[in-house]
C-alpha cells in the first residue's frame, strides 16, 4: 500500500520559514552568559542599567538578564551578583578606587576574567580580544561599582 504523504503548500511553508527566521534574528544575544546568584540585588540593577552604551569601541547589547551588560560580540561581559571571593593569591590592583582581582584559573592570553574584591555583591568582568587593556576598561566601569560599600581591601592605598 503506498504511503500517504502530507505536504504543505509552498506559501504555507514560506510563512513558517519566515516566522522561524524572525524569531532567530530578534532573539537577544546572551552568548551563554548566566546571571550571578545575587543578580537581583538593587546594586546590580543600577549597574546594568547605567552601564555605558559604548565601551572600548564596542556597542552595548540590550539584554533581559538581571545584572548583566554585554558589549560587542561578547568582547566584554559584566555580571553583577557573582559570588564574593575570599582571601586570594591572584594578582590584585585598584582602578579608580575599586579593587579588582584577576582570576588566573579562568584567564588566558586573550581572555581576562576580573572580579571586584571586598564588595557585596561582587561584579565580574570578562574581557576578550579587546584593543584596550582590561585596566582601562575597568577604569570606565569602576564609577558604577564604587557606590557598593567596600568592606575589605586587597591593595593598600598609599
Amino acid at each position: 500500500m503506498p504511503s500517504k504523504r502530507t505536504t504543505l503548500p509552498l506559501a504555507a511553508a514560506a510563512v513558517a520559514v519566515a516566522a522561524v527566521l524572525v524569531f532567530v534574528v530578534t532573539k537577544e544575544p546572551h552568548y551563554n552568559v548566566r546571571p550571578g546568584v545575587q543578580s537581583g540585588n538593587a546594586h546590580c540593577g543600577r549597574i546594568a542599567e547605567n552601564a555605558p552604551a559604548e565601551l572600548a569601541g564596542h556597542t552595548k547589547h540590550a539584554t533581559k538578564l538581571a545584572g548583566v551588560a554585554l558589549w560587542g560580540d561578547s568582547n566584554i561581559v559584566l555580571r553583577c551578583g557573582v559570588t564574593d571571593i575570599g582571601p586570594i593569591s591572584d594578582p590584585c590592583f585598584s582602578a579608580d578606587g575599586v579593587d579588582w582581582v584577576i582570576d588566573t584559573t579562568r584567564s588566558t592570553d586573550t581572555r581576562k576574567v576580573i572580579i571586584t574584591y571586598g564588595r557585596t555583591p561582587a561584579t565580574e568582568v570578562t574581557v576578550t580580544h579587546s584593543p584596550k587593556a582590561p585596566d582601562e576598561i575597568l577604569g570606565e566601569l569602576s564609577a558604577l561599582i564604587a557606590p557598593i560599600t567596600q568592606t575589605s581591601e586587597c591593595t593598600r592605598s598609599e
